[in-house]
């Protein structure tokens, strides 16, 4: 037991200068790259939101509301698999009483729908049609980019190449030469919007912009003398 304890206790002295040295012959460096690209798809969400009295009144009226929303939406070019329910509720109104129990006034009725636009440059188009036929609000927009993945493959390579300029910098102000790569970590970083052309829906404007691409690598690579 003994003569394994100090078996161990010389392997430790030993392996931990040397670790120490290999880490000491490491350069690391951050490599980065960006894309900037013009959206080419584009998900909007609209609604048709309305109240009555009973909740099949509110129910009914929605729904030819509705129909006559997704009828013109379809009308403008989108196909019926790009428009697909994203809430649907009914609710029940009540008159504000502090002293007593609440009054029933009616009930409220939400349906929103998700909308894929791959033509940006439709999007003002398709808002007002749905406007015109009974939407009354509107949730959200988000500009997307259908190659996404290849652009980001793209500044994936430049960031690599960004971080071995500089390695390769360091290695020579260091007086030693850039060896290979031991470790490559991707970090990730989010897309970022840049204003770009406005485009107008009725009288509400629409700004696209560009959607910034961002790769960023930490790697490090070996020293040699």
């Amino acid at each position: 037991m003994t003569r394994l304890y100090v078996l161990l206790v010389a392997l430790v002295a030993v392996c931990l200068p040397l670790a120490a040295q290999a880490a000491e012959n490491l350069v690391t460096v951050t490599g980065e790259a960006t894309i900037s690209v013009a959206p080419d798809a584009v998900v909007i969400r609209v609604g048709v939101t309305n109240q009555a009295k009973t909740a099949k009144a509110a129910s009914d009226a929605n729904a030819k509301r509705m129909t006559a929303v997704i009828a013109a939406i379809e009308a403008t070019g989108v196909p019926a698999r790009d428009v697909q329910t994203s809430r649907l509720s009914l609710q029940p109104q009540y008159e504000p009483n502090k002293g007593g129990t609440a009054h029933l006034l009616g009930f409220q009725v939400t349906n929103r729908i998700t909308i894929k636009i791959h033509d940006v440059g439709r999007l003002p188009t398709v808002l007002d049609h749905a406007i015109a036929a009974g939407a009354n609000e509107m949730s959200g927009i988000e500009f997307k980019v259908s190659d996404q993945s290849k652009l980001l493959d793209q500044a994936r390579d430049d960031a690599i190449a960004d971080a071995h300029r500089k390695a390769a910098l360091y290695a020579k102000a260091a007086g030693a030469k850039l060896g290979r790569v031991v470790s490559i970590t991707e970090e990730g970083v989010p897309s970022q919007p840049r204003p770009l052309a406005a485009m107008r829906a009725g009288a509400v404007p629409v700004a696209p912009g560009e959607l910034t691409l961002r790769a960023r690598v930490l790697v490090s690579y070996k020293l040699e003398p």
